[in-house]
């Protein structure tokens, strides 16, 4: 008479799990270095980029009344760090170096001057112009002159972007250039530097009108 075999089934211990568990991320946190290091072998992964947009469509033509005098160009360095509760930076975080160029227009805006801010004397040889204060337009960012110097990036963030191109990875950072540089075109004296040229512009131009007498002042 055989005696049945019986199948005894073996749980792995718990120091077994957690060998498994530092193995594992060894794996991935080696396979993010090597696939950073080797040339094209993370394009083995990728994914293909097709561009198949539509024409572009004319929505709306404005008038553009606007004088732009000045421009200003500003650079920042941008460091962004962003950290995660409970967890360590080479876990889960990330910390960005961005250089961000862009520039700043200041312009007076001659749509808004009136028929009672222009005043000419009989001979038409004095001219006198009320005109508004300069302003300044939005900050915009020179991609071409802007790039990362430095990222760093936690081993769970290194594993995200084995899988995935994540387009808005420096969305934040250039964000923060085009802030900290429309705060610096703010305490520059890009402005007055706009009325200055704006008033050189006036008088030459009614100089060659005849004017022998141009004068210009801002207000609101």
């Amino acid at each position: 008479m055989t005696t049945p075999i019986r199948r005894v089934s073996r749980r792995m211990p718990g120091w077994a799990k957690a060998v498994s568990a530092v193995v594992l991320v060894l794996v991935v946190f080696f396979a993010g270095i090597s696939l950073s290091v080797i040339p094209g072998l993370k394009d083995l992964f990728g994914t293909e980029t097709h561009d198949r947009s539509g024409p572009a469509l004319l929505e709306s033509i404005q008038d553009i009344s606007r004088y732009d005098a000045a421009s200003g160009n500003f650079q920042i360095v941008v460091d962004l760090e962003k950290d995660t509760k409970y967890l360590p930076d080479a876990i889960r975080g990330s910390r960005t170096l961005y250089v961000g160029a862009g520039n700043v227009d200041a312009y007076v805006d001659l749509g808004k001057v009136g028929k009672n801010d222009v005043t000419v004397n009989a001979d038409r040889t004095s001219a006198t112009l009320k005109l508004p204060h300069a302003q300044l337009g939005k900050a915009a960012l020179d991609v071409d002159r802007s790039y990362a110097v430095s990222k760093q990036r936690g081993l769970l963030d290194r594993f995200g972007d084995l899988f995935s191109d994540n387009p808005n990875s420096e969305q934040a950072v250039q964000k923060l250039a085009v802030k900290h540089i429309t705060e610096a075109a703010k305490k520059s004296e890009l402005t007055k530097r706009a009325e200055t040229n704006t008033t050189d512009m006036l008088e030459g131009l009614l100089g060659s009108l005849g004017f022998k007498e141009v004068r210009v002042t801002y207000g609101t």
